[in-house]
């Protein structure tokens, strides 16, 4: 059994979703603990079936059993334990998927999880849903909201400049865009929970441990992932690595870390 496992979209849903990620410990007999999560800009929305998961963020400590649950924008490393007898599928949304309904509000929604009911979404997901009839249920969703948004809406283009260019300020993309900083940030924290320097700083450490786990170390030096990914020195990467991992990056176990796969 695989306990980690990554499905994909097509590539006109992956407009707003990014894949579709398992923890399956659903044959397991035994408590898988202290696995670890880190934040990469993305919501998620979690289907537990089973027994439970349970998920410590920097705020607090959910005890998620059988259910539906919305995951927002992490700032920091996450630890899970999965019972056994338990599966978890998690739908990972872009993040300004959830700009596309402007009647949620997040601004103060991050490092937090909370039990929804899944008759309030606007697609139709079923708990017990097999991975195929899932990606279909998506897909077909999210492939229709393509097409009746095909222009981007501001918070869209904004994560599109800042992927485009690594280093760049909230007064570069205010020019870009014509907008104010101010309504940016607004329009940003209100769709994101993050502030736009925060998303920024998520995504450049994201990348840098990215880098860290898929090189190899002894010829890749801490410095050069330091600077390759525009940190000031070693020193400045070290610092904010620990203030989101809390260990130093010399004492970073991947094969403690749920990870993207290579694709």
């Amino acid at each position: 059994m695989n306990l980690y496992l990554e499905h994909y979209v097509t590539q006109k849903t992956e407009r707003f979703i990014n894949k579709i990620w398992c923890l399956d410990n659903s044959i397991g007999e035994s408590l898988i603990e202290n696995k670890l999560v880190l934040p990469n800009g993305c919501f998620n929305l979690a289907i537990v079936t089973g027994k439970a998961i349970e998920v410590h963020t920097s705020k607090n400590k959910y005890e998620m059993n059988e259910g539906v649950y919305f995951c927002s924008q992490m700032t920091n490393k996450v630890l899970v334990n999965i019972e056994p007898k338990t599966k978890v599928t998690i739908i990972q949304f872009h993040t300004w998927t959830l700009s596309m309904f402007p009647k949620y509000d997040l601004s103060n929604f991050t490092d937090s999880i909370i039990k929804i009911n899944p008759e309030e979404l606007p697609f139709n997901l079923q708990i017990d849903s097999d991975i195929e009839r899932l990606l279909q249920t998506i897909n077909v969703y999210f492939e229709e909201l393509s097409d009746l948004h095909s222009e981007k809406n501001t918070i869209e283009k904004i994560c599109e400049i800042i992927k485009n260019q690594e280093e760049i300020s909230v007064a570069d993309i205010s020019k870009n865009l014509k907008l104010s900083q101010r309504l940016l940030q607004i329009k940003f924290k209100t769709a994101t929970g993050l502030t736009i320097k925060k998303y920024i700083q998520i995504l450049k450490f994201r990348k840098a441990v990215d880098q860290m786990v898929n090189a190899d170390l002894e010829k890749l030096k801490l410095t050069d992932v330091a600077l390759y990914n525009k940190y000031f020195d070693q020193s400045h990467f070290i610092k904010k690595f620990k203030d989101v991992m809390k260990t130093t990056p010399k004492t970073f176990d991947p094969d403690s870390y749920f990870l993207s796969l290579k694709r």
